[in-house]
């Protein structure tokens, strides 16, 4: 019997998959590419984990491919870029007509939108889905997010929903995203939010440690807490658990470890993509550049040594008569979250626009609120917002957001101000304020802007007493001409 599916790729995330998908009824052949060091990596997890299971181990491109059933379904689990494109060419000569790959790697939307269009030309259906949940999520349910060729999804969709996680209604945790690089775009967004999460959660964390001096263990306390209430999610519930693992020597693992983050990209794609679409993502190229900074140690390291006199006085004067407390805390995280979920959800609204891919919102907040990375019950509030307005500009015109914002900017403006007065950095929390204030101000400082553009440049400006549209240039200095620059963007 030939196999459901084909898996190229046996790393984590690969193999997890595959076992998932066994699993799940389908049987499926398996193939990992040769590198030094890595041969026999089939055998070993054929004759391993995937011992009397519905595996079929393949050692080459044509004996994979020969080994599924028509139409072939081929799912590509390796890393984005080159290696996505080299495996594409190697596939081709064993593929025909209606046949489909599936890239389920990080990659760039662009690339996606690009593998489409050729595949698409030689008669063969690309898929590309983003997937999340990490290692316990491949294996046991992801959040699956797939877009492309739309003629593939009748195809795939068994497959897909049947390894995606399920809500307590038995729902997947997949649907069709759209075409083109819907799919892909929407796992950069959720990765973004992602890095904004974790960014968010550790300023929480130094704030506990740093104002309240909080030990691990009462940190540990205080977010499950949190996770019993409003903040109930994945990463707040990890959080809590990391802040009590221990060591071998029975010390906070925590403690021992050097703080500079890594980082794969996907934030970075998602602020420079927002910059691309005019839209403030704010809070999350915050957390971009704070992961940039934290990468600086050497640098750190000297800027602490030079300042630390300083710092130290502040903070000190600031402890003597903090009145900061955990509630505090929970109100800027989670009024900071809100801004974070408007802001994606933003740039998902504006890249559907320009891409004319039509996302579902409500239902890509669906699909996330299990299996994946950022899954929480805060979630069906934002897909609830859309349901009630599909054509909702920013979620924190919705209702619920705005009462809750509302309830909690008290304690977040105190949580920023103490922050910035105690040396304290807060690069996501203070962001997102700034952004909320500057969304909020009807009469912003931008005329000052604009008014020294046209000084140095003839750029033009639009006037409030005259219709939008109608554009102005001004002589400053009584010495420049009428010619005005070509080019006016907002």
């Amino acid at each position: 019997m030939k196999a459901d599916i084909g898996l190229i790729g046996l790393a984590v995330m690969g193999e997890n998959l595959a076992l998932n998908m066994e699993n799940k009824g389908f049987t499926v052949a398996v193939y990992n590419r040769s590198v030094p060091g890595e041969e026999g990596v089939v055998d070993r997890f054929v004759s391993g984990r995937g011992k009397g299971k519905h595996f079929v181990g393949t050692h080459s491109i044509e004996q994979l491919v020969g080994s599924v059933k028509s139409p072939r379904i081929i799912m590509m689990m390796v890393k984005a870029g080159r290696p996505v494109d080299e495996l594409i060419t190697q596939l081709l000569p064993f593929l025909s007509p209606g046949d489909v790959i599936i890239d389920g790697g990080n990659s760039d939307f662009h690339d996606t939108e690009r593998r489409v269009k050729e595949l698409e030309e030689k008669g063969i259906y690309f898929v590309g889905t983003g997937i999340s949940g990490g290692e316990e999520g491949a294996l046991h349910g992801p959040s699956v997010m797939p877009g492309g060729s739309v003629k593939a999804w009748p195809l795939v969709k068994g497959i897909l929903q049947g390894i995606s996680a399920k809500l307590d209604d038995g729902s997947p945790c997949c649907e069709w995203i759209g075409a083109g690089g819907a799919g892909h775009f929407v796992k950069m967004v959720h990765n973004g939010i992602e890095y904004g999460d974790m960014q968010l959660i550790s300023e929480a964390y130094s704030l506990l440690k740093n104002r309240k001096g909080l030990d691990n263990d009462a940190m540990a306390v205080v977010f499950d807490e949190w996770n019993r209430g409003e903040l109930d999610s994945f990463l707040i519930e990890i959080t809590a658990n990391i802040l009590r693992f221990r060591d071998e020597d029975g010390k906070p693992l925590l403690d021992k470890i050097l703080d500079v983050a890594g980082q794969k990209g996907t934030g970075k794609w998602s602020a420079v993509t927002a910059m691309d679409r005019n839209d403030p993502l704010t809070l999350i190229t915050e957390a971009v550049y704070a992961r940039l900074l934290s990468a600086l140690y050497s640098e750190r390291t000297k800027a602490a040594s030079l300042y630390s006199g300083e710092l130290s006085v502040e903070r000190r004067k600031r402890i003597d008569n903090s009145q900061l407390s955990t509630d505090d805390v929970r109100q800027a995280l989670y009024a900071a979250k809100l801004v974070s979920y408007a802001q994606g959800f933003s740039l998902l609204r504006r890249a559907s626009e320009y891409y004319g891919w039509d996302l579902d919102f409500g239902t890509i907040a669906h699909i996330w609120r299990k299996g994946c990375i950022i899954r929480s019950a805060f979630l069906q509030k934002v897909t609830e917002a859309y349901r009630k307005d599909p054509d909702l500009e920013n979620l924190l015109f919705d209702d619920f957001f705005r009462s809750k914002i509302r309830a909690a900017l008290s304690s977040w403006r105190r949580i920023v101000a103490e922050g910035a007065l105690s040396g304290v950095a807060l690069p996501a929390m203070s962001s997102a304020l700034s952004y909320f204030d500057g969304l909020c101000t009807l009469h912003s400082a931008a005329n000052m802007i604009q008014a020294q553009r046209d000084y140095f440049g003839a750029h033009t400006y639009e006037r409030t007493d005259c219709e939008r549209g109608r554009f102005f240039h001004t002589d400053w200095t009584g010495e420049g001409g009428n010619t005005v620059s070509g080019t006016y963007s907002v």
